[in-house]
């Protein structure tokens, strides 16, 4: 039996959402000076007169538009190193290391960037699909390839990535609305399942 899973990562295998972990990581001297800045952004995103894309690409490019792959990446690499495995929830662990490898493939399906997360999927030998950061030359632009992988955008993601391939269960694990299409598109689906 083919199994595929699909995992939101923040807030469903960790505890803490990773964006404000990692930029507060990457520089936290730079991060807390616009946090402040963007405040009055983030009110109005609880309000929800704005767009939560338009914040998102807001904040991460304030710190790390700029940077480049090689400094992003290696940041990202110490990140993990600090955070693994503390961040996450000890039954997604376990979890995770009783997946039937043979029978099952696995996704991590993010809003966040790839670029923190990518290590993550790494360990878990995980696909991921993430919101993709844009670089140019190296340098990070401040902007997303494509849409920010949240709400039907992971549905999208996911068909893509599995064209043509046959699953005969598909199992989706969410914890916010951001993964309702997620869930809804799958066989079966496990809300805050590691709760």
């Amino acid at each position: 039996m083919k199994k595929l899973y699909c995992f939101d990562f923040d807030g469903t295998l960790t505890y803490n959402d990773t964006m404000f972990l990692y930029l507060k990581f990457y520089n936290s001297s730079k991060f807390r000076m616009q946090f402040v800045k963007h405040v009055p952004l983030f009110v109005l995103l609880k309000l929800k007169l704005v767009e939560a894309e338009k914040i998102k690409k807001s904040f991460i490019a304030s710190i790390l538009k700029g940077e480049s792959k090689e400094k992003i990446k290696k940041k990202s690499q110490q990140f993990f190193e600090k955070y693994y495995p503390e961040i996450f929830r000890t039954n997604a662990l376990e979890f995770i290391d009783s997946i039937d490898r043979n029978h099952t493939e696995s996704y991590i399906v993010s809003a966040s960037l790839d670029i923190w997360v990518q290590p993550f999927a790494e360990k878990f030998k995980m696909n991921l699909l993430a919101t993709r950061a844009e670089f140019v030359d190296d340098i990070f632009t401040g902007n997303f390839i494509g849409k920010n992988c949240n709400g039907a955008e992971k549905v999208e993601r996911l068909k893509e990535a599995t064209k043509g391939k046959k699953y005969d269960k598909i199992i989706a694990f969410g914890d916010t609305s951001g993964d309702r299409e997620m869930m809804e598109w799958a066989d079966e689906s496990q809300f805050k399942f590691f709760h």
